[in-house]
């Protein structure tokens, strides 16, 4: 099994930036796609972006196209999400999941396994 811990959340001004990492341990030995989700209070959870194995390929949510780039250094194991120009409506618990079989793949259920997820709030 895959463990995914996810940090870099907080507190950020409206045009601020912030950087999320997610870390993972466990049976790394095999790579998969992996992706972002984020889940607002009182909201279902969206796609954010997904990036492919190798970390050629990425695919983003229109609602962050153009501010948020996600990468992964398979090196280290770990993903992340930098976040730019933030706005209030980014407030949310973002998670990071892993698992899926492609970078493609935009819901929830064709992730395995998950982090327990950040809180990133964007103030206005």
């Amino acid at each position: 099994q895959v463990q995914l811990v996810e940090s870099g959340g907080g507190l950020v001004q409206a045009g601020g930036s912030l950087r999320l990492s997610c870390a993972a341990s466990g049976r790394t030995d095999r790579t998969y796609a992996m992706g972002w989700f984020r889940q607002a209070e009182g909201k279902e959870r969206e796609f954010v972006a997904t990036v492919s194995a190798s970390g050629l390929s990425t695919m983003y949510a229109d609602s962050v196209k153009g501010r948020f780039t996600i990468s992964r250094d398979n090196a280290k194991n770990t993903v992340f999400l930098q976040m730019n120009s933030l706005k209030p409506e980014d407030t949310a618990v973002y998670y990071c999941a892993g698992g899926a079989s492609s970078y493609t793949k935009r819901r929830g259920d064709e992730f395995g396994f998950w982090g327990q997820g950040t809180q990133v709030t964007v103030s206005s």
